[in-house]
């Protein structure tokens, strides 16, 4: 009953804030018709990364987990013209969605896709001395959490923007004896946080379409 109150609160939202969509739509369908699993964030979620990204005035953006492009898209609607985004997909399949829905949205020139494990991704752009980025997200798999956020600390600037997704899991968080790799990886992830003196970091809570998960926001200092 909650997960049905949630939803259709979350399709109120959409309806009286969003507006229609057609690339957006489109990117979703493409993503379905290729197979690809349903855990794009959602529309609500979506718009609140692209009000953050231009809250901060971004000019570079990082995100680790691709999928089928939906945040990429969101997130890169969001640049000025001269901005740059890159976004790491460890899957071919994957990458090869978010190309085309990333090129229906005219975003290609804007939106780079790194194929590989993000690890990799991330110890090549160190390497390379990328520019850093001002707001990063992560929406990848969850036992490495923490490793990624280390990885992705030296890319940032005092004043980026860290948002981690799905991190309260139903609240499966609470349980210390979990053996669910995700909720490991997301206990040490919270560890490493409260350990990190360049982190200002917070978890909120989300209901919505996803059901009941949450986000972290760290601000580097």
């Amino acid at each position: 009953m909650a997960d049905e109150l949630f939803s259709e609160v979350d399709e109120y939202v959409v309806a009286a804030l969003h507006g229609d969509d057609a690339v957006l739509e489109s990117a979703l369908a493409a993503s379905r018709k290729a197979g690809l699993p349903e855990i794009q964030v959602s529309p609500t979620q979506g718009k609140l990364l692209h009000l953050i990204a231009r809250a901060i005035a971004a000019r570079r953006i990082l995100e680790l987990g691709t999928l089928g492009g939906y945040s990429a898209i969101w997130l890169g609607r969001a640049l000025p013209e001269e901005g740059r985004m890159i976004t790491l997909e460890v899957s071919s399949a994957h990458a090869e969605v978010a190309a085309a829905n990333l090129d229906r949205a005219g975003l290609s020139s804007r939106v780079e896709i790194r194929l590989g494990d993000a690890l990799d991704s991330l110890a090549a752009l160190a390497k390379e001395g990328a520019e850093p980025f001002d707001l990063v997200f992560i929406d990848a798999d969850k036992p490495p959490a923490a490793d990624y956020l280390a990885a992705t600390l030296p890319l940032c600037h005092p004043g980026s923007l860290i948002v981690i997704d799905n991190v309260v899991r139903r609240g499966e968080v609470l349980d210390p004896a979990s053996q669910d790799p995700n909720v490991i990886g997301v206990r040490r992830l919270f560890e490493a946080l409260a350990h990190e003196s360049r982190l200002e970091a917070t978890a909120l809570q989300t209901v919505g379409l996803k059901g009941h998960d949450g986000f972290v926001l760290a601000l580097v200092a």
